[in-house]
This record gives structure tokens, C-alpha cells and sequence, in this order.
């Protein structure tokens, strides 16, 4: 009787499992795709129904932060996965840059001005988490004589993540598409660290 009830619990959690990850994959496609969807629009997608959506995340903000932890984790994995510290300062700044941008295609929702300039719950700027690889890179590159060791490398960091944010607007409001507002961006930032090509 225990190994029935425990099988059926762990057969319960796995169906749970499987919803949560199709509700977030549905609403990270269809947010994407239209940021105003509702949670109904979001239910047939993953084709579940709304009480389900409901029974995990009980509001559309819930939803979209659970979306948002998503790419957080997601991208922090990427990250580490890259092995910045590895790579010369120019090529782990533009690999930080890159996995930036391929978040937002996988996460388009993520370049509402709401979403990339709010913090998580608790008061916690989402960029906390990967500040310190960027400030490492940076660091690195001033010692190494890459960047210009003008502006404090903690100064730099925040200047790179606000021209992140200013990339995404453009692309929000239409002014860029992604590929020119990441080239563009790119450009910027050397500009900013100070990168003379050797």
C-alpha cells in the first residue's frame, strides 16, 4: 500500500512537473509573441486547461515572474557553461553579450521596459546574479591592458547593462531590430571600456 501511495505521488509530481514546464514554455511563446495574452490564451497553447494554469501560478504576474526566473536560471547556466573566465577579456565580453542576446530571442518578453528594469521578489535587481562575471571580465581586461583603466570596473558594469536596457528599447519601439541593436550595442561598449585593437 505505501509503494502505491508513494508511486502515486511521484506519478502526481512528474504530471505537475510536465504542466508547469508547458504552461511556461506556451506563455513564453505566445508573451513573446503578444505581451497582452491572457492566461487563457496561454492555457490553449499548453493545452491545458485554465483552472490548471491557475492551480500553479494563481495570477498573469506570477506567471510572467516564474517566466522571468526562468531565463534568469536559464541564462545563468549559459553562462557558466561559457567558461568566461576562460576566454580572452574582448571574447568573454562579447560571449557575455552574446548569451544576453539569445536570451531575448528565446525570451522575447524580455525586452518589455516593465520586465528588464524590474526587480525580483524581494527588492533583488534581477542583474544581481551576473553583475559579478561582467565586473571579473571587465576587471580582467584593465589588467591585462585590453580595456582603459579610466572608470572603475564596477562604473563599467552598470554603464554596459543600462546600454543593454537602451538596446532593448530600441528594438521595443521599433527603432532597431535585434541584429542592428546588438551590433550596435557591441560598438558601444568597446567604445566605453576603452578597447583599442591590438
Amino acid at each position: 500500500m505505501a509503494d502505491t501511495s508513494a508511486t502515486r505521488i511521484r506519478r502526481q509530481r512528474s504530471d505537475a512537473r510536465r504542466s508547469i514546464d508547458a504552461i511556461l514554455d506556451a506563455a513564453r511563446s505566445t508573451l513573446g509573441d503578444r505581451p497582452d495574452a491572457s492566461m487563457d490564451e496561454v492555457a490553449a497553447v499548453a493545452g491545458v486547461a485554465r483552472q490548471t494554469v491557475y492551480a500553479h501560478f494563481p495570477s498573469r504576474a506570477a506567471l510572467v515572474a516564474a517566466l522571468v526566473e526562468a531565463a534568469r536560471t536559464e541564462g545563468l547556466a549559459t553562462l557558466e557553461a561559457a567558461r568566461l573566465d576562460d576566454l580572452p577579456p574582448v571574447e568573454a565580453l562579447d560571449a557575455f553579450l552574446t548569451v544576453s542576446w539569445d536570451l531575448v530571442r528565446r525570451y522575447p518578453l524580455l525586452l518589455e521596459p516593465a520586465l528588464n528594469r524590474s526587480p525580483r521578489t524581494g527588492g533583488v535587481d534581477s542583474h544581481d546574479a551576473v553583475r559579478p562575471a561582467l565586473e571579473r571580465i571587465l576587471r580582467r581586461g584593465q589588467r591585462l591592458g585590453d580595456f582603459d583603466r579610466v572608470l572603475p570596473a564596477a562604473w563599467l558594469a552598470t554603464a554596459i547593462i543600462e546600454l543593454g536596457h537602451a538596446a532593448a528599447d530600441q528594438v521595443t519601439a521599433g527603432a532597431l531590430t535585434v541584429r542592428k541593436a546588438e551590433a550596435a550595442l557591441w560598438e558601444s561598449v568597446l567604445r566605453l571600456c576603452g578597447h583599442r585593437p591590438s
